[in-house]
Formats: C-alpha cells, structure tokens, sequence
C-alpha cells in the first residue's frame, strides 16, 4: 500500500500518505469489498483511479458502493493525476448554406495510439466564433465572438468538459488572456490579463476563479511583447513564452516576472515552446528549408540548451501522395508521454502526422480540423468557484451533444 499511497499522493510524507490511504478507503467502501475477491487497495486504487472519465462515470451506475467510492475528492484527485495529458485539436462544423457562420465546435484530445483518435469531449453551440485560450488541471478558458452592430461583442468562459460545466467570466471584459495556472500557496486557479484597448504598456492584470473582485494590476516588462507571442507553457510553477530573442517566464509562486535564455534560431524560423514528460523544449519551423529544429533544456537553472535533432519534412512524399504541397505550414509539435509527432493541418481537409525521424507516419481526413498548442489532462473535480457564477450552467447549452462522440473520418 506505501507504494500505491506514495504515487496517489505525492504531496505528503510516506507515512502520512499510507495513512490518509487507508482513512480514504475505509470510508469511501465501508465494509464490503467493491469487487469480491479483490481488495479496494487494487480495485479502487489500481484500476478504477485509472479509468478514463466516461468509463468511470458509468461504473458509477453499478451500485451505491462504486459510486460513493468514486466520489470523494481524494479519489478524483488520484484519478486526474492518472488521466494522460493529451494534445488538444477543435473542429469547426460549418453551415455553408449560410456563409462561413459555425454551427458548432468540437473539442478533441488527440490520442494518436487510440482506436477513436478523433473522440470528442465536448460539442458546443457556434452560434458564435468560438477560441480556446487556455488549459489547466481540465478547466478550459474560452473566448466567443458574437456580432454587434460594426463590432463584436467578445465573452470570456471558463468550462469544464469533464463535468460539463460551463459559465461567463465577465470581470474580465476588455482583457486579454496571457495564461492560466494553479497558484500553489492558495489553491485557487489564476489568469494572467492584459488591458486590450489601450496603446500603451499598461502591464499585467491578475484575476483568481471565484473571487467576486475585478483583475488587480502587477508589473510586466512588456505586455505588448507578451501580446505578440505564442501561446504560454506550463513548467516548473512558471508560465513560459518565447518572443523574438528571449523566452519571458512569469513564476506562478511569487507570481513575478523574468527572462530565460533562448537557443539562437534564425529571425526566420517560427518557434513555440513545449512539455513533455517533465521536458522543456522548443521547436523551430523554417518554412524555406522545410525543416524543424527541435531543442531541449538540459538544466533548468543554468539554463543550458542542448540541439536534439533536425527533422526534415517529407516534401516528396505529400506531393505524391496528395498531389499538393501548398497551404500546410501553421505546423505544431505535439507530445505525449514519451513520444513526439508533428501535427500539420493540410488543405482544410487533412491533419497530417510526421514523426521524428521525417516519415509521414499517419494522416486525418476531416475538414476544418486544426491542432493547438494546449493538452487537456481531463478531470471529474467539481469546483466550486463554478456555481457562483452569474450564467452558470451544467450539462446543458452551449454543451448541444454528450460526451464521447466520435466524429466520423471522411
């Protein structure tokens, strides 16, 4: 049980964790065994915690037992450390009887050794432009565009796919998003702004979920520069983002900023950054030569990069096989636990997959399917910052289909 204990519960002592263990599953299964001849110590804690959300909710349904086991907070927690954290793609249903309007938006962890690569977690209403910003611990903050006279009105939401919950943040109309993060000493979930309609560098802004105050103003070096930049990354309690020859890390703890080195890359080269399996990496695209660098951090304190490898696109390859290579250069490097992958929207009609070694190694064909640069680890917690909301739903609009559909491959 210490092994099982320890790798549930990181965040305490051995023996406190076995201890808090034991409490856990004797409260959550009383006195009967959740599955005869196993004890709760396997059932519970070495496969129920590793089911994925829609299986684990259905196995609720059993019995009084599983579901009051599979309910506490300590069990969602140890179930949402053992989900995957999965690349995030969305696809676009378009009405073309009514010019480019959206019909809806599906949002898909793309897990490339799954049967169901294209399983969505959520379908939601486009009935209005929708964006997805950020990700964390499976809450997503999205943006929607709705129009307005010679404007557009422009909504900032927080959703929880997993628990299909679903609510407006508006404290937070006219900002900008910069990044979302755990804030370790308090708990709470926190989201880096910035003022969109002012010229000048006004810096940051902080808002935490819940709280019924607007942003509070914090010093930045340069909001426009972090305005101008790719979508941030999570590491070490710090968000990251590269600019032109710096990458700017915000230290989620003290909640303060700095710089990082950068590996030099030519102006040319497009770079984002990346984690995977507690590695900080960037990838660099030149569009000239076809080629991507990939780079990783060896020392994170000393800030010493090391160039892995250079993977060249497989022209010859696409051509012959799509007899086209135009229109497919918005590339993004996906990761997984252990494995890497390319992912490059083609045409409007395809996502291609190319591996480290340049071998084009799987393709897609759906329309208007498009890659992020978030990964959603899924979770069941319910938190309650959600409820307090004004607009607050659950399980219902804009969510216009049950989770778990598979969208057909063309």
């Amino acid at each position: 049980m210490a092994e099982t204990a320890a790798r549930l519960l990181p965040h305490l002592p051995d023996e406190v964790a076995t201890t808090r263990l034991r409490r856990i599953m004797a409260e959550a299964a009383g006195a009967m065994p959740l599955l005869h001849a196993l004890p709760d110590e396997i059932s519970l804690w070495e496969i129920l915690v590793r089911l994925p959300p829609k299986t684990l909710l259905r196995c609720r349904a059993v019995c009084h037992a599983w579901r009051r086991a599979t309910s506490t907070r300590d069990f969602l927690l140890a179930h949402h450390a053992c989900q995957p954290a999965l690349p995030l793609l969305y696809n676009k249903d378009y009405n073309c009887s009514v010019g480019d309007h959206i019909k809806s938006i599906d949002i898909i962890p793309c897990d490339h050794r799954a049967a169901d690569k294209l399983l969505s977690v959520a379908r939601l209403d486009g009935t209005c432009d929708i964006s997805l910003e950020a990700c964390c611990d499976g809450l997503l903050v999205l943006r929607t565009w709705n129009k307005r006279g010679e404007g557009y009105a422009v909504t900032t939401f927080i959703c929880n796919p997993g628990t299909r919950q679903y609510a407006p943040l508006h404290q937070l109309d006219g900002f900008g998003l910069l990044g979302m993060y755990p804030h370790r000493p308090t708990g709470d979930y926190r989201l880096l702004l910035y003022i969109v309609q002012k010229m000048r560098n006004d810096g940051c802004y902080l808002y935490t979920l819940g709280s019924g105050q607007p942003p509070r103003h914090i010093g930045c070096p340069d909001d426009k520069e972090l305005m101008n930049s790719p979508a941030s990354v999570f590491f070490h309690d710090s968000l990251h983002w590269h600019t032109d020859t710096m990458i700017m890390v915000f230290d989620t703890t003290n909640e303060s900023f700095r710089q990082m080195r950068s590996p030099m890359i030519s102006a040319d080269d497009h770079a984002d950054l990346f984690e995977m399996s507690d590695m900080f990496g960037m990838f660099s695209f030149n569009e000239k030569e076809k080629t991507v660098d990939i780079w990783v951090m060896q020392d994170y304190q000393s800030e010493v990069w090391a160039f892995q490898r250079r993977v060249e696109l497989p022209i010859a390859e696409i051509m012959e096989q799509f007899q086209n290579s135009r229109g497919w250069f918005d590339l993004v490097a996906a990761s997984w636990d252990s494995d890497m992958l390319l992912l490059i929207p083609f045409e409007d009609n395809w996502l291609l997959q190319v591996d480290m070694d340049g071998k084009l190694v799987g393709s897609i064909q759906h329309r208007f399917l498009y890659p992020t640069l978030l990964r959603l680890k899924q979770s069941l917690i319910s938190h309650t910052f959600f409820p307090a909301k004004e607009g607050y739903v659950v399980n219902a609009s804009p969510f216009i289909r049950p989770d778990g559909y598979v969208l057909s491959i063309i």
